[in-house]
């Protein structure tokens, strides 16, 4: 495995495709364990199991690596080694290390906690977790072991030290039973088929990495590591947010992760694109996100579907089935911004909240939360004009003139209510009072590209350069009396905002500027990792460390430019 997909599990946890399981010290939001342990994200972010040295060893002294097929501790006096037997399951091995496998809560009650016993079956050891509502049976396949809190009930230490020189014990989650556990292969042979798994993935999705693209196989990696196989509200393979505490699929990342997936791997982007419409709700609102034991309405997220959907369609293959299902969906969609976010004397729709426009706490709502920002109308223009292009594929012509029509006069409603001398304002819907900010929001509509005038574009370009520092394009311009280092989206670097961004510019002939902003993302990421977002004046990584549009973001701007460069 090359150099380039090694890396620290405090920042991306060790999993793969497929499983619902990690390891890593990362147990909550922003909480650090000082030891490794099994997290589960069936039902939540769950740590189950803790893995703890004993005796001479001392975490002081402990080295941890990890590459997509092999996790490793080594401390001066042993070692133990993790790697995937399949999505539920892990191998575990030390030689020279007395290692403790312990229950993460010491507390059992009638809802909490896990519950430990020895299986008289199989002689497995099983913990029966009430957090993620399945169990984890460890099987002893060399070495001793010693048994801790068998059956205990109450506040206890449950579990078991392995030792014995070297030892080997297989880790499996579960539902309600399972037949005894059999080695699919030794540990070499596991590890091995792991890699080769993983450098299958990466050659498909980045066939085209090089030196030139140093952190391409470990974005790579963060996609393929946060998948997980189909289970509870989620009917398809999804790719998480994270294997962190982000683990849900929001109803706009989802977009970014496909259109990163299409080229090498367009069924599971397909997937990716789809699943949150599989929750698409009967006035055509889509949730705001999905995971394995929720779906949530309270917040909805920005359109961008129409504009994710073009791109994909430049690249996967679409039945006409599945265009006509797709075309159905987008419209009733479009039709939920239109009839249920816009007043009767309204042209515009709003946002309810910022939260439904993906910019949580952006600043343009510091004024009022239910707004018309400009963004909102621009990215439903791109969902119209694509609307207008699958009726026509689908033959309904007369429907394909209507989508057009109603793109032309929602432009040029967002031109005539928001544009003002150099910039696009923000609208009160009730009072129909206007205002402006720093934020790079109300730069968004360049995503309309040549559908706006040339000097429109100038003006947004020439903003848009105020926002980028060293590292990319800040959220809030640093200036700003609001802008906060750590802002969320006052502030940071975001991945879907560059790639937003970079893409309007683009297409409305500002080139230059583009190669800059993706230069400088791509740069940012080879440096600090990908974090869910990044302090703009520095490049530090901040909140969740191992984030998917992130890394897709990479991928896009990454293989765009590889293309550039080989014309």
């Amino acid at each position: 495995m090359s150099h380039a997909a090694t890396f620290n599990v405090r920042d991306i946890p060790f999993s793969t495709f497929g499983s619902w399981l990690d390891i890593s010290p990362v147990i909550a939001q922003n909480a650090y364990a000082d030891d490794l342990h099994l997290v589960s994200h069936q039902g939540g972010m769950h740590p189950v199991l803790c893995f703890a040295p004993l005796g001479p060893a001392t975490r002081a002294g402990v080295v941890v690596q990890a590459t997509p097929s092999l996790l490793s501790w080594r401390y001066p006096q042993g070692n133990a080694e993790a790697t995937y037997e399949s999505p539920d399951t892990i191998r575990v091995r030390g030689a020279g290390l007395e290692l403790q496998i312990t229950a993460a809560a010491s507390r059992l009650t009638p809802f909490s906690g896990s519950y430990f016993h020895r299986d008289p079956v199989d002689g497995a050891y099983v913990f029966t977790t009430y957090e993620t509502g399945r169990r984890y049976r460890v099987s002893i396949l060399s070495g001793t072991v010693r048994s801790l809190g068998d059956q205990a009930l109450g506040e206890a230490e449950r579990g078991l030290v392995l030792g014995g020189g070297t030892w080997e014990v297989a880790i499996e989650e579960y539902e309600s039973a399972r037949a005894p556990y059999a080695a699919a292969g030794t540990f070499e042979e596991t590890a091995a088929a792991t890699a080769a798994a993983f450098t299958r993935f990466a050659d498909a999705v980045a066939p085209w990495r090089s030196e030139r693209t140093p952190a391409a196989e470990l974005a790579c990696y963060v996609l393929w590591s946060a998948t997980v196989r189909p289970a509870g509200f989620l009917a398809r393979p999804a790719v998480l947010m994270s294997k962190h505490w982000m683990d849900k699929v929001w109803s706009w990342d989802h977009c970014f992760n496909a259109l990163a997936l299409a080229a090498g791997e367009p069924d599971l982007a397909w997937d990716q694109y789809k699943l949150i419409f599989d929750h698409q709700d009967p006035m055509g609102g889509l949730p705001d996100s999905v995971t394995h034991s929720e779906v949530l309405y309270n917040f909805v997220k920005p359109p961008i579907h129409g504009w994710a959907l073009r791109k994909l369609r430049a690249i996967v293959d679409l039945s006409p089935e599945q265009l006509k299902e797709t075309y159905d969906q987008l419209a009733r969609w479009t039709a939920f911004w239109m009839d249920t976010r816009r007043g009767d004397r309204e042209a515009l729709p709003h946002y309810q909240h910022g939260n439904d426009s993906g910019w949580d706490n952006a600043t343009p709502f510091d004024t009022e939360r239910v707004a018309q920002t400009a963004d909102l109308p621009a990215f439903l223009v791109l969902q119209m004009r694509e609307l207008a292009e699958l009726a026509a594929l689908l033959g309904e012509h007369e429907t394909a003139e209507d989508w057009t029509k109603n793109a032309d006069r929602l432009r040029d409603d967002l031109l005539d209510q928001l544009w003002t001398t150099d910039r696009f304002a923000t609208r009160s819907p009730r009072s129909g009072a206007t205002w402006t900010s720093a934020s790079l929001l109300d730069l968004m509509p360049i995503v309309l590209g040549a559908e706006l005038p040339g000097e429109i574009t100038s003006a947004l370009a020439g903003r848009i350069a105020g926002h980028l520092t060293a590292h990319g394009l800040a959220t809030e311009r640093p200036d700003s009396p609001r802008y906060q280092s750590d802002g969320y989206w006052r502030g940071p670097v975001w991945a879907p905002a560059t790639v937003l961004i970079e893409d309007g510019l683009r297409r409305a002939g500002h080139s230059t500027l583009a190669d800059d902003i993706s230069a400088r993302f791509r740069t940012l990421c080879e440096t600090s990792g990908f974090a869910e977002n990044f302090d703009a004046l520095t490049g530090a990584g901040l909140r969740d460390r191992a984030y998917t549009w992130t890394a897709s973001g990479y991928l896009l701007l990454a293989a765009a430019h590889e293309r550039r460069c080989s014309r």
